[in-house]
């Protein structure tokens, strides 16, 4: 199924709903959608479909996910959810649009219960239990939480909280507010990386996102969920710069504006502002801005996107591996494979929170 012009043009939705179709359109028209950069763009798609009331956008992102997990699309993957489809179909069957999907989901939900952990009980590199990184929120932790509420199964999510909670420990910078990336890619298995770098803040952000927003309020998670959420909400807020974007590293006050950590923050901030977890008056500006530069810097006329940093996991060599340097010198890409899904879930928040581009 081929998402048309007219597909965009009959939703009577704004601006933002349409350039969220724009942007999956490009991304489709010159890359495959695969892996779990693809995975995201279908699960903001789905999204975008369900707020626009539009079944034929919503048919698409599930014709997508119904190709997993047959075998040519067996990627490599470190985590089983994402053979299943990841977060999209896991959503979709929350919001009762898939039940078809059910017993798969809850297969893979299964699975992901039984995927190896270190020491300290935390999602590890499946090939070397000392490596952990915080793409691993993104990765896992919202497909657990949509797949419990969906099952109503409380194993689900718990291991969704206590898996962000064991991983936001592990990296949080408590100097700053924010995460490094990684641990047990360097010589020394128990040093961090030296980064703040602004998609692995990102995927830590929504992952926290997508558990604060369902986790039922009398969960013995919520209290401490919640706080996580308000304090790193107001340490990604300090680290925004005049333009509305944040830096590939955040802390760096040389480093470049960097666009998939942009549009993460502003989907995580927009869900805080209309579920009134977040104070309107101090984060609406912060989203308006980061909406608004996202919009002037990084997505084109023809939906083509800009400053989006390439594939980043520990980079540089030598001495210089993991070092704030090593990101910063990653340059920032045009129509970058990872920008499409967190720029159509910021403007997706953008819809709901009634903001224009």
């Amino acid at each position: 199924m081929v998402l048309s012009m007219d597909t965009i043009d009959t939703m009577n939705a704004v601006d933002t709903i349409k350039a969220s179709v724009g942007l999956f359109q490009r991304y489709e028209s010159k890359q495959e959608v695969y892996h779990y950069f693809g995975l995201l763009a279908i699960y903001a798609l789905a999204q975008t479909g369900v707020e626009a009331n539009n079944p034929q956008v919503i048919e698409k992102a599930k014709a997508m996910l119904n190709e997993y997990p047959k075998g040519h699309l067996q990627h490599h993957f470190h985590f089983e959810n994402y053979y299943a489809g990841g977060l999209g179909k896991a959503w979709l069957l929350m919001m009762g649009l898939y039940e078809e999907q059910r017993d798969l989901v809850v297969e893979y939900a299964e699975r992901t219960l039984r995927a190896p952990v270190n020491e300290q009980g935390i999602l590890c590199m499946p090939t070397c239990k000392e490596k952990i990184w915080v793409d691993v929120i993104f990765a896992v932790v919202p497909y657990m939480m949509f797949a419990g509420a969906a099952c109503n199964e409380q194993r689900y999510i718990t291991f969704a909280c206590e898996q962000f909670i064991r991983m936001y420990e592990a990296f949080l910078d408590k100097e700053c507010g924010l995460m490094h990336q990684c641990r047990g890619f360097l010589e020394d298995k128990n040093q961090l990386s030296a980064d703040h770098w602004s998609r692995g803040n990102g995927w830590c952000y929504i992952g926290l996102t997508e558990i604060i927003r369902y986790l039922p309020k009398d969960s013995p998670y919520y209290a401490r969920i919640r706080q996580i959420y308000t304090a790193f909400s107001h340490a990604i807020l300090g680290y925004q710069t005049e333009t509305g974007m944040w830096r590939q590293d955040m802390t760096s006050p040389y480093s470049w504006k960097e666009s998939s950590g942009t549009g993460l923050f502003a989907y995580g901030m927009g869900m805080g502002i209309r579920s009134g977890l977040l104070e309107k008056a101090e984060f609406m500006p912060a989203f308006e801005k980061a909406i608004s530069g996202l919009k002037k810097w990084c997505i084109n006329e023809d939906y083509s996107t800009n400053l989006s940093c390439p594939s980043c996991l520990c980079p540089g060599h030598g001495s210089e591996k993991g070092t704030k340097l090593s990101y910063i010198n990653m340059m920032p890409s045009y129509d970058e494979r990872h920008s499409y899904g967190p720029l159509m879930l910021a403007m997706v928040e953008a819809y709901r929170n009634g903001v224009h581009v």
